[in-house]
């Protein structure tokens, strides 16, 4: 062989194996998979598992509500997709949709426990609870794991409740219980108020949801404390949508965004009055009859829920159409000869007039309201009209500008009641234009509204009340197993 020829020949070795090395770059980055971020992005879609429940998710009048739907939705918002929920029927399906890979996250009030997160990925904690152990009013209360040994106790299926408990097993060996895999907590709540079950286990947040339902059920002692809840993620070696989901809850906790989400569902549960939840389940059944339908027709009038105004009149004068106030405001709706005069009411014991009158003014300072920026959304608006009801509209501007003073959003009622009781001292109402006003009897008061209006939700829609209609087409909510989910029950589905 010529050197011409082998020098042909071994630059034709060099073309193939560099050739060779490009073609295996070239399939390598074929073969390469997405990560799961870019699987969203790519998709136009977050798939989301979660289950219908006050404190994860459920449709409101307005359409889906929910804390986990809401940090779902601003998410998905977040990165330029739709939301995808997919609902479950049991709770263990839960971390078997991510699993599988047919949701990218599971957001349904879900613990963080050592047995998940050997299964699944877990990103930051949204929320801390605890683990409620609850008992019925007028039986002998248990203070320690001990004192539930030989009782009934029932919890969910499934649960970080069965984790906690085979934990208390260990000091109380004798300790045994019931997982129901078909009972919510809810309805495990129901069992202990109506003495079917001895005890069972809920999270202090939906426990402070239900107990204005079930007065008589008190909490016992906490089987565990600072449980982190979170969502779930697929276990994967890269954790793209993790560090997403992380990056936009600092976003949110920064901004005051999450503390307002917080707010929003639980802020006025922070005290709950045994014996006023009593009396009212009582009126309602008693003496709402009488003026439901005068209610109702307001509520109409005005495109205000009538239980709102219902809670209104509740909180004003006890439904008592002949309630005097010292300072001259009289009837169901507690008018003053001013209020009265401006709304041209000629009886203000009158029932009709009254509450016609009633709901009429608190739709006029929800429209006045609405002007002063566009950024006021509901339910900040009602909660900002029923305060500017009670204190007038004037001092709830001063609380407007004591929340701008202090570098807060005056759109935000979390931010507005904060503000109202500054109002009770001489160093800021002086730098407002309506002066002193009670700032703390009206946060009172509005809280005090939000419950009543929950109690008569519940009361007037039993096991629906979380579930009201059909969710928005750009939300479709489906079941793993069946396309479209048909409307459910929910009295309780948080449980973790």
């Amino acid at each position: 062989m010529s050197p011409t020829e082998a020098c042909v020949l071994g630059f034709a070795a060099i073309m193939r194996t560099v050739l060779l090395i490009a073609v295996a770059g070239l399939l390598c980055t074929c073969a390469r998979q997405p990560s799961l971020l870019e699987e969203v992005q790519t998709l136009g879609e977050l798939r989301v598992v979660t289950r219908n429940s006050p404190i994860t998710y459920y449709i409101g009048a307005a359409g889906p509500e929910g804390p986990d739907y809401e940090l779902a939705r601003s998410f998905a918002e977040k990165l330029g997709v739709k939301l995808r929920l997919i609902e479950a029927d049991r709770f263990g399906d839960l971390l078997t949709e991510v699993r599988l890979g047919r949701a990218h996250i599971a957001a349904a009030g879900l613990t963080v426990t050592p047995e998940r997160a050997g299964q699944v990925d877990f990103g930051p904690s949204y929320q801390q609870v605890s683990q409620h152990v609850v008992y019925r009013r007028g039986t002998r209360r248990p203070h320690s794991a001990a004192d539930l040994v030989g009782k009934r106790i029932e919890v969910v299926a499934n649960s970080s409740y069965v984790e906690s408990l085979l934990a208390a097993r260990q000091t109380a060996p004798g300790l045994a219980w019931i997982e129901n895999p078909s009972a919510d907590a809810g309805e495990l709540l129901n069992r202990v108020e109506n003495g079917e079950a001895d005890f069972t286990v809920v999270d202090s947040n939906l426990f402070s949801v239900f107990q204005r339902f079930h007065p008589e059920l008190l909490v016992a002692f906490d089987l565990s404390k600072g449980d982190s809840l979170a969502w779930a993620f697929r276990r994967r070696s890269e954790h793209s949508l993790i560090d997403a989901a992380g990056t936009h809850l600092a976003d949110m906790r920064a901004s005051g965004d999450l503390g307002h989400l917080m707010d929003r569902y639980y802020g006025h549960r922070e005290t709950f009055d045994y014996a006023g939840t009593r009396k009212f389940i009582r009126d309602y059944k008693s003496m709402l009859p009488r003026y439901r339908a005068m209610f109702e027709a307001a509520g109409k009038r005005a495109d205000i829920d009538w239980r709102l105004i219902a809670a209104v009149g509740y909180q004003e004068s006890h439904w008592n159409p002949v309630a005097e106030s010292p300072k001259g405001a009289l009837g169901m709706m507690m008018l003053t000869p001013e209020t009265a005069l401006l709304m041209n009411v000629e009886n203000r014991s009158d029932v009709t007039q009254s509450i016609t009158a009633g709901s009429k003014y608190l739709w006029r300072m929800r429209k006045r309201i609405a002007k002063l920026s566009p950024e006021i959304a509901d339910p900040d608006l009602t909660w900002m009209a029923l305060a500017a009801y009670n204190m007038g509209y004037g001092h709830l501007l001063d609380a407007r500008r004591i929340v701008s003073l202090n570098g807060g959003n005056p759109d935000r009622w979390v931010d507005i009641k904060r503000a109202l009781p500054l109002l009770m001292e001489r160093r800021w109402y002086e730098q407002t234009r309506w002066g002193y006003a009670r700032g703390h009897e009206t946060r009172a008061y509005v809280r005090n509204i939000r419950n009543y209006y929950d109690i008569l939700v519940w009361l007037t829609e039993g096991r629906d009340a979380w579930r009201q209609q059909e969710p928005a087409v750009e939300t479709p909510v489906k079941t793993a197993d069946s396309g479209t989910a048909e409307p459910t029950t929910a009295t309780g589905r948080g449980q973790t």
